[in-house]
């Protein structure tokens, strides 16, 4: 009689023909409990332990084979599977891959990017060797997400180390990316968002500012930390003006996290209690809510389905224009006297776009509020001064603010201040402890923070294009990103306000049209005065356009330029962002033709399109280094807003080719480089590996990336959207777009070739001529 087998009881088997889904979400994969294939002869079976005779290979064990040998597999009746030690296989392929000691497995790693690993169906006697850098750093991800999911062994699809990498990015960015970047202000998610890797002046207690007229946010936050003492939180409420430039100043010291929109729930006792609703964030020290960078995002939240997400990033910034006066820069105490630029109005309306339709009322009354907060944003602050010129009717980045912005490295400065510093005898750090409190005055400092505050509110912060004059641009981007308010506002209120929409809240409406002598007059009209109607929007869009091609496009060049206000004059920096007018659909179809055939070749290069041209940029040196917003760097914005804009004006081969190229970049990091995805690349070099001064974000992370970079995601969901299923495939192949449209180019020009010399009478009567001649 045959013994009784024995084995645990949570032990999993899995046989040979075993299907299960391979390419899905860590959660569902790791799941489960331990995993082990049933072996012929169960006393040489591995449930209680991973003990191979032939363990992971090493040295000359492993790279010295000059080919396969008997080691592997002969025949394979079914897909491939690795049986695992997860912790021996990670110390494994460290020790022999990981040459420069980072965590990562990349091209730049020294290591012979070979191990032989026991297949599942031997349970592990015979292996299979694991190539190449793109199957090891799959490999260490896997192992990692195991690791997560508390798995010592498991069973590996080989089909997980050779996944379609196209594929496997867009399955991570929907499936694990966006959710590491989700963030809730409330007691649950409190300890994890009030972590400010910007904070340097070495307080660390965390802090949240709640906005005057919220007592029930304010005493929900109270309760927190009475109930979690160990966070040490501190509760403070702001004053009912909280933007002012000397209050915000004194925040310098203690700063904090802003409170954001909060739902009303059940509590689980028969009560209620709020809860926050969640936001995604950009990612790496990016640990709060940002006004750009949450459109962008949303765009890729709005491809993989997450409308809902979306729509509560809306439901923030609506809370923001009501307590803090304006979308800001992002959800910090010293962001409060800065926003970033505007998106409100399309973000709410691609969001309304995909609602569900069963409650119309409901979507309509959502619209509603987004709309009103967007049109309360645009009177109060974009054409508010400081903001507008009211002799051009141009606006302007261009926010308040006192001293030194306190976000920045420590030493960002210093080459500025050190000057200031010596010509009062100071060391830099005490002439900016006396300069920012006001005891020491600086006007042509003044200036230069002015402008450099701009910079940082316009969102493209650093750049030579608003070096020292930021403040004094009307710039094409803030222009266009304007006319598609008004246009956007104007729509809405027609196609779904039946022509007649009345604000609820009370603030000064900006008048129109503006001039000097109108904006001279404090008399404002009420916004609670009468309806809006989408006729006079509309007809500030019409005066928009008529200014940006008055001021801004310039004819001889076929590009928009930035106008300076106090110069008056155009500022002949070429930026990418000219391509916003098609965005925006402020361009005519004859100044559309003329950005694609004139001047777009000016910022394409190999990895797509370049913030601004190398001319323009200038020489570098050690006087005068790269930033970050300039040649050679190339950023999702700049490409989503274009690849939409051509797409509007009928130019999509230019839109596909330029979204291939930027994927392309992309997969080929994520590669070579342990699955990156960075915050922005130079796109001349195909590099992530950047020396601008704020060096790269998402880059630093171990053995498996967690988040990616908030736009970048979006960038390659979007950007999957505009290629056709065989561009995908080259990408998913890292087909150079060198080779891949050199060789459509030829295809094309051979056959425009060949129909031309089969429409040539000539052509024709020679070829006769040569066939009667034989």
């Amino acid at each position: 009689m045959a013994p009784a087998l024995n084995h645990p009881t949570n032990v999993a088997f899995v046989d040979e023909h075993d299907l299960r889904p391979v390419n899905v979400d860590a959660a569902t994969y790791y799941g489960g409990g331990e995993s082990f294939t049933r072996s012929r002869t169960y006393s040489h079976s591995h449930i209680h332990g991973y003990n191979p005779k032939r363990p992971p290979l090493f040295e000359e064990d492993s790279h010295l084979r000059p080919r396969r040998m008997s080691h592997d597999e002969k025949s394979v009746t079914g897909p491939r599977r690795f049986l695992i030690d997860v912790e021996e296989t990670i110390r494994v392929v460290l020790e022999q891959e990981d040459t420069d000691g980072d965590f990562q497995i990349s091209i730049t790693d020294a290591g012979p990017k070979m191990m032989a690993l026991g297949t599942a169906t031997s349970n592990g006697f015979k292996t299979f060797d694991i190539r190449g850098t793109y199957m090891l750093s799959n490999l260490l991800q896997e192992l990692a997400l195991a690791r997560d999911h508390n798995r010592k062994r498991i069973v590996l699809d080989e089909a997980r180390l050779t996944e379609n990498p196209v594929d496997r990015l867009s399955r991570m960015i929907k499936n694990s990316f966006w959710h590491s970047l989700t963030r809730r202000i409330d007691g649950d998610g409190l300890e994890i968002i009030t972590a400010d890797p910007k904070n340097r002046t070495g307080r660390v207690q965390p802090r949240i500012y709640v906005p005057y007229g919220e007592p029930a946010m304010a005493e929900y936050y109270r309760k927190v930390a009475r109930d979690k003492p160990h966070m040490n939180l501190d509760v403070q409420v702001l004053p009912e003006k909280n933007d002012d430039p000397h209050f915000v100043r004194s925040l310098n010291s203690k700063p904090g996290l802003l409170a954001l929109a909060m739902n009303e729930v059940d509590d689980g006792k028969g009560g209620r209690t709020l809860k926050g609703i969640p936001f995604i964030v950009p990612g790496a020290r990016f640990n709060e809510l940002y006004n750009w960078d949450s459109y962008f995002i949303s765009l890729g939240l709005l491809v993989d389905g997450q409308v809902a997400m979306a729509k509560g990033m809306v439901e923030h910034f609506i809370f923001e224009i009501k307590h803090y006066g304006k979308i800001l820069n992002g959800s910090r105490s010293y962001y409060l006297c800065r926003t970033q630029p505007p998106f409100l109005t399309d973000m709410a309306l691609q969001i309304y776009n995909q609602l569900d339709r069963s409650d119309m009322e409901s979507n309509r009354q959502w619209l509603k509020r987004a709309i009103q907060a967007a049109i309360k944003e645009y009177h109060t602050i974009w054409v508010a001064e400081p903001r507008i010129d009211p002799k051009t009717g141009l606006s302007r980045y261009r926010p308040d603010g006192i001293g030194i912005p306190p976000e920045t490295e420590a030493t960002h400065f210093t080459h500025i201040l050190e000057p200031y510093a010596n010509k009062h005898g100071l060391s830099v750090l005490e002439f900016s402890e006396k300069y920012n409190n006001g005891v020491l005055k600086e006007p042509k400092l003044d200036e230069y923070f002015l402008h450099d505050r701009s910079v940082r509110e316009s969102g493209h912060d650093t750049t030579y294009r608003f070096e020292k004059r930021c403040a004094n641009l009307g710039t094409i981007d803030l222009q266009a990103l304007l006319y598609k308010y008004e246009v956007d506002i104007g729509t809405a209120i027609r196609e779904v306000f039946d022509d007649e929409l009345y604000l609820e809240e009370d603030f000064p409406l900006s008048p129109f049209p503006p001039s000097v002598e109108t904006y001279a007059n404090s008399h404002r009209e009420r916004s609670t005065g009468r309806a809006q109607t989408s006729d006079e929007w509309f007809e500030r869009a019409e005066h928009r356009k008529a200014m940006i091609d008055k001021y801004l496009w310039n004819e001889s060049k076929s590009l928009y330029f930035d106008y300076d206000t106090v110069q008056e004059k155009q500022s002949l920096y070429e930026s990418v962002t000219a391509f916003w007018a098609l965005w925006a659909g402020c361009a005519s179809e004859e100044q559309g033709w003329r950005l694609v055939s004139q001047s777009l070749k000016k910022f394409e290069v190999l990895g797509g399109l370049v913030s601004g041209t190398e001319e323009s940029r200038g020489k570098i040196s050690l006087d005068r280094p790269n930033r970050q917003w300039d040649y050679p760097y190339a950023w999702p914005p700049h490409q989503i807003m274009t690849w939409v804009g051509l797409e509007r004006y009928g130019y999509l081969e230019e839109a596909q080719r330029l979204s291939y190229r930027f994927l392309y970049m992309m997969t080929t990091a994520f590669v070579d480089f342990n699955g990156v995805v960075p915050e922005k690349f130079d796109a001349v070099k195909l590099s992530h590996l950047v020396d601008a001064e704020y060096g790269n974000q998402g880059i630093d992370f171990k053995m498996v990336p967690r988040e990616g970079f908030g736009w970048m995601n979006s960038a390659y969901q979007v950007g999957l959207s505009f290629l056709t299923t065989h561009m995908r495939r080259a990408v998913s192949a890292c087909t150079s777009p060198e080779v891949f449209f050199g060789r459509a180019a030829t295809a094309e020009i051979a056959a425009a070739q060949a129909t031309a010399a089969a429409t040539d009478p000539l052509g024709l009567a020679m070829e006769a001529l040569s066939l009667s001649s034989n």
